[in-house]
């Protein structure tokens, strides 16, 4: 990926209704690095997210590449060439093979009636392969399960091939073994591809584990910004979500661990918590 290939926003304030629920928001999606935006819900992350997608017109400030090409001034096809994104929700197609739809994330690099792609084939396969959907190919989409359907449509933006990649909660819907595997993606496709990755996410623990960078967001304001061990520290997270949470490093990994305190936590630790 070209070194220029990042995307950020800068001063966003977004809002719905003419309710603002961003504001002011700066975030930097640099090549080769994962940023993790965090968050309870309401916080304003997927919102964000999505603003740098081109899915929410913000009220005020800009989004640009690095090259410092304005995001808003591309065409639909030329923006869908620099940056792909995967949403929370997307339709469950009927009657439509999984190839097909991961082909979909072709569309930006093909001229009419589908042609003009010589590299589509190679590039979707490889999708395919690297989501361990390829034996699914002529399945149709209806057939899957959630966790089937958010692979193929995760191979649809890797078959798209941008230098940016956006993702909202990838790990939704799925089990223990494709969310390490998702992560583990997300990680090598920054590491070996140079791709600038944003991803919203809910654990807290997997942001740790993936992320170069971490936004937290409390309120559609930034609380803090910085590298996982500068934004996920106790204080913080108490303060973003309401409750009390401890923040360990993991004994084997060294990674942090982050244990919200309940009112029971003491009976099932068997330890208190002071």
């Amino acid at each position: 990926m070209p070194d220029d290939a990042g995307l950020s926003g800068r001063a966003l304030r977004l809002a719905y209704f003419g309710t603002t629920v961003v504001h002011d928001a700066d975030i930097a999606l640099r090549p080769g690095a994962v940023t993790a935006l965090l968050g309870p819900n309401g916080s304003g992350k997927s919102t964000l997210l999505r603003s740098l997608a081109r899915l929410h017109k913000a009220d005020a400030g800009t989004v640009e590449f690095a090259d410092g090409t304005d995001a808003t001034a591309l065409s639909p096809k030329d923006f869908a060439r620099r940056v792909s994104l995967l949403s929370q929700s997307r339709p469950v197609p009927g009657g439509i093979r999984v190839l097909d739809v991961v082909g979909y994330g072709r569309h930006p690099h093909r001229g009419r009636w589908r042609h003009g792609d010589p590299e589509g084939p190679e590039k979707v396969l490889r999708a395919m392969e690297i989501c361990g959907v390829e034996h699914m190919s002529d399945r149709g989409m209806e057939a899957l399960s959630g966790g089937e359907r958010q692979r193929v449509w995760l191979a649809s933006c890797l078959a798209q091939d941008t230098a940016v990649l956006l993702l909202d909660e990838p790990t939704n819907h799925l089990d223990l073994r494709y969310q390490v595997e998702i992560l583990d993606l997300v990680r090598d496709l920054a590491d070996d591809h140079g791709t600038a990755v944003g991803v919203v996410l809910h654990d807290l623990d997997q942001a740790a584990a993936v992320a170069d960078r971490a936004v937290l967001l409390h309120d559609g304001r930034v609380m803090a910004a910085g590298t996982p061990a500068e934004v996920l520290t106790a204080e913080n997270l108490t303060a973003a979500y309401g409750i009390d949470i401890r923040v360990d490093a993991d004994p084997v990994t060294g990674m942090l661990t982050a244990k919200p305190i309940g009112r029971h936590s003491r009976r099932f630790a068997g330890t208190t918590t002071e």
